[in-house]
């Protein structure tokens, strides 16, 4: 499991913490500051766990004296009714932490049970589940960790560090090969991925060698078609409509990595709940 980069929990939990408590908990004053409080998380349906680094920063930020015991792994899948954290401290601090741990924790915990959803439809068949830049705002980093964390890959984490021509690149750039004569000239370090929209598109992709070849919104036979021209020159990556329903069917055409934008633009929350002795 990658451990997450603690600068960017750190500043992460900070903008949330801000937007959330402003000028100060004014609820939580009605609790008198001596009183302690313990509570544990629980969850309401089973799930992958995922954005404990988060929970645990909202806390030390809230009030370091709050301790958080974990009972469940980075990444483990548990159950409904599962009891995956307690806490400990002030009981300001527990208040005033609640809204914004939950909401860090069962997000990501919903992209990495997303993840893993994807990851077991294509087992045994070689095909690796990639994330997209369709993410929420803000969260480009802990969403694509939680991707980790739930058995996907990471596509690039952004437009800095790999070039993907598309469609409108070719047009603007006149062909294939010259969009990928200006990649190799202004980014001759960077990878480079070119999307192709069809078979015929695929012969001067192959030709311009690239490190990846993006199949957009193929059928399965020409996936398939694809897979036998190519003979492995070129990895393969399939992407666009594709979905539970069918992405066991598109791994067993034979293309190397599946990128599913669904798994982090789709997210739907984990239902957790925090509750307090």
């Amino acid at each position: 499991m990658q451990t997450p980069q603690i600068e960017n929990v750190r500043a992460q939990v900070s903008a949330a913490l801000a937007e959330d408590v402003g000028s100060g908990d004014v609820t939580a004053r009605l609790i008198d500051p001596g009183t302690w409080g313990e509570a544990s998380v629980i969850t309401r349906e089973s799930a992958v766990i995922c954005g404990r680094a988060w929970f645990d920063e909202v806390f030390a930020q809230t009030d370091e004296r709050v301790t958080v015991k974990w009972r469940s792994d980075e990444g483990a899948r548990v159950e409904e009714s599962t009891v995956v954290c307690e806490l400990f401290g002030p009981a300001r601090a527990l208040l005033t932490g609640e809204r914004t741990a939950l909401n860090f924790f069962q997000l990501l915990s919903g992209t990495a049970t997303a993840a893993r959803a994807y990851a077991d439809a294509v087992g045994g068949t070689g095909a690796v589940i990639l994330d997209t830049r369709k993410t929420i705002p803000g969260w480009r980093y802990a969403q694509k960790y939680a991707v980790v964390c739930g058995g996907g890959r990471n596509h690039r984490m952004g437009l800095y560090d790999a070039v993907l021509i598309k469609e409108n690149h070719i047009a603007a750039a006149g062909s294939i090969a010259a969009a990928m004569a200006a990649a190799r000239k202004l980014a001759p370090d960077v990878p480079v991925e070119i999307e192709v929209e069809n078979l015929d598109q695929l012969v001067e992709a192959v030709a311009a060698a690239p490190e990846r070849i993006m199949l957009d919104n193929f059928t399965l036979a020409d996936l398939r078609s694809a897979v036998q021209r190519v003979a492995g020159k070129v990895p393969l990556e399939a992407s666009g409509g594709i979905d539970l329903t069918n992405v066991r069917a598109v791994a067993e055409t034979g293309v190397n990595f599946i990128s599913i934008g669904g798994i982090t633009k789709h997210v739907r929350a984990v239902d957790l709940s925090m509750r307090f002795k």
